[in-house]
């Protein structure tokens, strides 16, 4: 009916598939205010969302198509509250009459509550059992397939464009300028992301939760609080960073300071732009959030660095390439932030911010140290190397790194859609459901990272060996490195199943072993066997870590890990609840 190819019959064998609604909400507005808002809707989208938006003239065709489906209910008999959304007063009016309607019905269900709580554990007492549809599970499980496959697809994207940038800058400056590089960029990424404080996570949070509620006061209060201190801290630690390198460096190694204080410039701009596009998701431009740091950053960083190769007006060197990274971030900034404008929610400017500042102080530290020390798990092997004056290695392992980190991109992609979902769940005490979920995200997860790893495994010599000479060396490496992110994808979202439910101390405490582990396996392994010990340190830390936040989720939340799970799904006699409690009773 929407595109005007199909006719009554096909929408009348439709809603009679659906399953009868408890209660019929018909939304009435007059014709001049729907086109109305479509038009402000269509001038607040940006360019990226506004490709994919339908013409006005078929928007508004939708109307008749409400129409017919409100004529086919009322013939079968449905009951059907209408109810104006027109202004303010209208809308409150139209809450309250469907508030009573929903009352009623309360009231009115006949089956007793222990009936009710014997077949739905988790449902909260007064709810009737009809409220949670036996496939409403299901219904989740297919929304976070197709929504992680479309999030991947960018975030592969996004890789390949890096890819293609680190090849170019690897094949231009040598193995020894861009270990330089790689170094600078580890320490200035480790700094950034400890500058945010964690709020590129609590955002996410708190600003749906006040926008719910109406507080549009503390959804400005919390943006300013959290923007202000964050970029304070940011340039605190990149004036510090600096002052180190000036008072503390070797001055005969002037690429690497040259470098390194290009990329402490960078550190308040990659802030700035991780802060942006959480407030862009948090307004709901899912899109929008993951195309300026995934995409646009590194096809930047591209361009630059290929025009000034091009160009031979000055040596593509360590320093020449930080520059590119300090002006593309500076580009991104930008456009996320005149992009969160668009997206931002009626009224916000106009509101005086509030602020509850105990709340907010009391979630950065455990997100702080999350977010910080999960950027300094995945680059403690290029930092290791370079602090112990191995930089020409360090580039070797960077580039093995980057190439191993394309298996994790499954994991990460099914980590964007699968955390508001647990959020919601664990709230309403679904724990069945919390466990059926996490237990698809595993297995999405793992299936993503088999299927990159067994290739880039093959490959990873000869691809390597496309990046100029001395790169072959890092296919071992590679190879180890892919093994440990594999089994990190094996284990699902872990750390964002703990942040989620309220663990985000236990997240951060085992990032912190995580972090130690990963540091003392990486220097023992550099001392015996050079890059690629470091790379065996690596893929055990990673190991340890995740078998550790498996048995703290089993403990705690008593959640079996996600592949335990679907194979006591699919074989029972394999292995049953009772040896996992076993299990975990042992691992005391």
């Amino acid at each position: 009916m929407f595109n005007g190819s199909t006719d009554l019959g096909a929408l009348e064998k439709a809603l009679s598939l659906a399953p009868p609604a408890d209660l019929t909400v018909r939304l009435v507005v007059p014709a001049a205010v729907v086109e109305s808002r479509l038009r402000q809707r269509v001038e607040r989208e940006p360019p990226a969302e506004r490709i994919f938006e339908a013409d006005l003239n078929v928007n508004m065709r939708s109307i008749r198509v409400f129409e017919s489906i409100n004529d086919l209910l009322t013939t079968w008999g449905r009951e059907i509250i209408s109810v104006d959304n027109v202004d303010r007063k209208s809308t409150f009016k139209s809450i309250c009459q469907v508030e009573k309607q929903i009352i009623s019905a309360l009231l009115r269900t006949d089956r007793p509550t222990a009936e009710k709580q014997r077949e739905f554990p988790n449902l909260p007492t007064g709810v009737p059992a009809s409220a949670t549809p036996p496939a409403q599970n299901k219904d989740m499980g297919s929304r976070l397939a197709w929504a992680s496959i479309f999030a991947l697809l960018i975030y592969i994207g996004g890789a390949g464009l890096t890819s293609l940038a680190q090849l170019a800058i690897a094949r231009l400056i040598g193995p020894r300028n861009y270990g330089i590089y790689s170094y600078v960029l580890a320490w200035t990424s480790v700094l950034a992301y400890l500058a945010t404080l964690g709020f590129n996570v609590s955002l996410l949070r708190f600003v749906p939760a006040y926008r719910a509620n109406g507080r549009l006061d503390l959804v400005r209060g919390v943006i300013r609080f959290a923007l202000q201190r964050s970029l304070i801290a940011a340039t605190l630690f990149g004036m510090i960073g600096a002052a180190s390198v000036l008072l503390f460096s070797d001055h005969k190694q002037s690429g690497l300071e040259t470098s390194i204080m290009l990329g402490m410039v960078a550190v308040p701009l990659i802030t700035a732009y991780a802060l942006g596009a959480t407030l862009v998701r948090a307004f709901g431009g899912v899109v929008s959030a993951l195309l300026p740091e995934r995409i646009v950053r590194d096809g930047l960083l591209l361009v630059l660095v290929a025009l000034l190769a091009k160009s031979g007006l000055r040596t593509v060197d360590a320093p020449s390439v930080t520059l590119a990274v300090v002006i593309s971030s500076a580009i991104t900034v930008g456009l996320v932030f005149i992009t969160a404008r668009k997206l931002e929610p009626p009224g916000l400017r106009q509101a005086k911010p509030t602020y509850a500042s105990r709340e907010w102080w009391f979630a950065v530290p455990p997100l702080m140290l999350i977010t910080g020390l999960d950027v300094f798990v995945s680059r403690a092997g290029v930092l290791v190397l370079g602090w112990t004056n191995h930089i020409r290695e360090a580039g070797i392992f960077a580039l093995a790194l980057n190439i191993a980190m394309l298996v994790g991109l499954s994991r990460i992609a099914v980590a964007t859609m699968f955390s508001p979902t647990a959020a919601d769940l664990y709230a309403r005490g679904d724990r069945k459901g919390l466990q059926q979920l996490f237990a698809r995200a595993t297995l999405l997860s793992a299936i993503g990272a088999i299927v990159v790893a067994i290739p880039m495994m093959v490959i990873a010599e000869p691809f390597l060996s496309f990046f100029g000479e001395g790169y072959a060396a890092g296919a071992p490496i590679a190879r180890v490195l892919i093994l440990g992110y594999v089994f990190v994808a094996l284990c699902g979202p872990q750390q964002n199943l703990l942040t989620m439910t309220g663990n985000e101390w236990a997240a951060a405490t085992t990032m912190i072993a995580g972090a130690v582990a990963n540091i003392v396996a990486c220097a023992a392994g550099v001392a015996i066997y050079g890059p690629i010990g470091a790379a065996v340190g690596v893929a055990l830390a990673l190991s340890i870590w995740s078998v550790a936040m498996a048995v703290y989720i089993g403990k705690r939340l008593k959640i079996m890990p996600g592949l335990v799970f679907a194979l006591l799904s699919i074989r029972p006699s394999a292995f049953d609840a009772h040896q996992w409690n076993w299990f975990l009773r042992a691992s005391k």
